[in-house]
């Protein structure tokens, strides 16, 4: 509950920062269009990687087989878009970090990980 509380402090506070500075090195006019520009990439990134992570959990149900893989990329898909929705660089970066299937995979393990942790302390209840 700590580190949510210090994230939702330093975070922001960084945000601020990296966009102060972009505005006086880059400008105001251009700082703004790259803010839009990554919203826009990043909406039609996680609207193409989102539609496949679909399409793939469907060809795997339709084979009987349980789609853990692509529920994990799902996820990495919805939270790398709810970033991108974010204003700020920071949080562009780490919601392309989730979209790109590269950067995902290597992301993957540590959720895995992380999902296991919650599920053997009884965080997380999955019902079938």
């Amino acid at each position: 509950m700590r580190l949510f509380l210090l994230l939702l402090i330093v975070v922001p506070a960084l945000e601020i920062g990296v966009l102060i500075w972009s505005g006086k090195t880059f400008g105001l006019i251009p700082t703004i269009l790259l803010i839009i520009a990554t919203g826009i990439g990043g909406a039609y990134l996680a609207k193409y990687q989102g539609l496949m992570t679909v399409k793939k959990v469907q060809e795997q149900l339709s084979r009987g087989i349980m789609p853990g893989e692509e529920m994990i990329d799902g996820v990495c898909v919805l939270v790398g878009g709810c970033f991108l929705l974010a204003p700020g660089f920071l949080s562009d970066l780490f919601g392309f970090l989730l979209l790109l299937p590269p950067t995902r995979k290597m992301i993957k393990p540590g959720l895995k990980k992380m999902f296991t942790k919650w599920i053997d302390r009884n965080t997380v209840t999955i019902i079938r």
